[in-house]
């Protein structure tokens, strides 16, 4: 009888946990704030998945690492090794991710968060209305140190994201279950590394000159901490920057100065080196590569998703995005010329004429246009004004020259242009646009 109340008691702590850990994954808002029971979260690891990771030395209970590149949209997984050392163990393809490249900043922007984060038991949602869902973590220390705002950023499935990054159903049950394991087996959190593209030479020369290049660097600098180590990478932010690879004597906030900080001298040393020879790598490829900055209409998705029907705005991914070439400045380039060639034939001379060179004139046509990711609007061309200075002799045809100004991304916050009635010329009020929910919704 004993041994009966025991069993029983054991079996009724077990539930008791359980419900707290439900409870803690309830209290969540992911992407949505509807929740439905179901027994997604206790999908097993699939077994070509459990034999990948018996091929790298690891196992289900191994801890693990999420890293997230926006512009390739690809999600990582990587287990630790019984050396200690992490190996890649899968690349899922990203089904959505919306927003630009570039950090979260505010609610509602869409932008998917780029950052160092950590995932801990209780941000697991197993009954998301996203089918499985986990935070992310955002805003976290160094977001806050920057006044940025919103949250209940997540990786879930449904391949919908105004934030988030979204995967496939199968592919969040599959994710789930492995970090699932790993927490179950004695893992506290799970450092997750999101970063805006692969932080490799190529892409660090084409976007040199975009505004966020300084914070990218800094992440790169965390990425170079882990490619030497492949260990999870130690985060410390003060200064309101990130620190990677130390170790904070004494108090630290992350808005004031860094206190004394302890480094692995060898590990410093090996970042060093390869950080140089990235940087000689970049400066040999600058001349080469065209500095620009991509502008989407709303993020992106991994080209194998390519024309799937129910993502979310999938009228926002098919064009793609736009390459806004750079200056020095970090401002779009302000025009680009093409001289169009003339195709009307010169006429024969006569004989014994001679050829006369005629004298440039004002050209037959100029076409100036600004676009913008809006609306597009056309420039005054002045050809009143250059007709009266170039007032001389005519040639029978001349070149069209077309100027056009690259596309320059809209700030999020900019208002929306007043409408004018093509009847009247009056300016019609603008339209309120439709909200962020409201439009993901109108896509589902």
């Amino acid at each position: 009888m004993g041994n009966a109340m025991m069993a029983l008691s054991l079996r009724y702590a077990r539930l008791l946990t359980a419900g707290l850990v439900l409870g803690a994954g309830l209290a969540l808002a992911g992407c949505d704030e509807q929740y439905s029971e179901n027994g997604r979260s206790l999908t097993p690891i699939p077994q070509k998945t459990l034999a990948l990771m018996s091929a790298l030395g690891t196992d289900a209970n191994a801890p693990i690492i999420f890293r997230a590149y926006k512009k390739e949209a690809e999600f990582e997984i990587w287990k630790q090794k019984s050396d200690g050392q992490y190996a890649l163990l899968k690349t899922y393809p990203m089904c959505r991710w919306s927003g630009q490249l570039g950090p979260k900043k505010r609610e509602g922007d869409r932008q998917v968060p780029e950052g160092f984060y950590t995932i801990a038991p209780s941000q697991m949602n197993p009954n998301s209305h996203y089918y499985l869902s986990m935070n992310v973590g955002y805003p976290n220390a160094y977001d806050k140190a920057w006044d940025r705002e919103g949250g209940d950023i997540m990786v879930h499935g449904i391949c919908s994201s105004r934030g988030c990054f979204s995967m496939t159903d199968p592919q969040i049950a599959e994710i789930y279950a492995i970090a699932r394991d790993a927490f179950n087996a004695g893992q506290r959190q799970i450092q997750f590394q999101s970063y805006p593209f692969r932080m490799n030479a190529e892409n660090l020369a084409k976007f040199r000159y975009d505004p966020n290049i300084a914070f990218w660097k800094e992440l790169k600098n965390g990425a170079d901490h882990f490619e030497v180590t492949k260990a999870e990478v130690p985060v410390t932010v003060c200064n309101r920057q990130y620190v990677f690879g130390a170790k904070a004597e004494g108090e630290v906030s992350a808005r004031e100065a860094c206190p004394k900080l302890i480094r692995d001298s060898e590990t410093e040393s090996a970042v060093a080196e390869r950080a140089s020879k990235d940087e000689a790598e970049v400066a040999e490829l600058a001349p080469k590569v065209k500095p620009v900055m991509l502008v989407y209409d709303d993020g992106g998705q991994h080209p194998s998703f390519a024309g799937r029907f129910d993502v979310s705005r999938p009228d926002a991914l098919a064009a793609g995005p736009r390459e806004i070439a750079l200056a020095p400045t970090g401002k779009p380039l302000p025009t680009a010329v093409e001289v169009a060639a003339a195709d009307v034939k010169p006429k024969p001379l006569k004989k014994g004429a001679k050829p006369v060179v005629p004298v440039p004139a004002a050209p037959a046509e100029t076409q100036m246009t600004a676009s913008a990711p809006t609306s597009p609007g056309v420039i005054d061309n002045g050809k009143a004004m250059l007709n009266n200075l170039f007032k001389t002799a005519s040639v029978e045809t001349s070149p069209t020259v077309k100027v056009t100004e690259y596309d320059a991304p809209q700030p999020i916050d900019a208002p929306i242009p007043p409408r004018r009635s093509s009847a009247s010329g009056k300016v019609a009020a603008a339209q309120p646009e439709a909200s962020a929910r409201d439009v993901e919704k109108a896509a589902q």
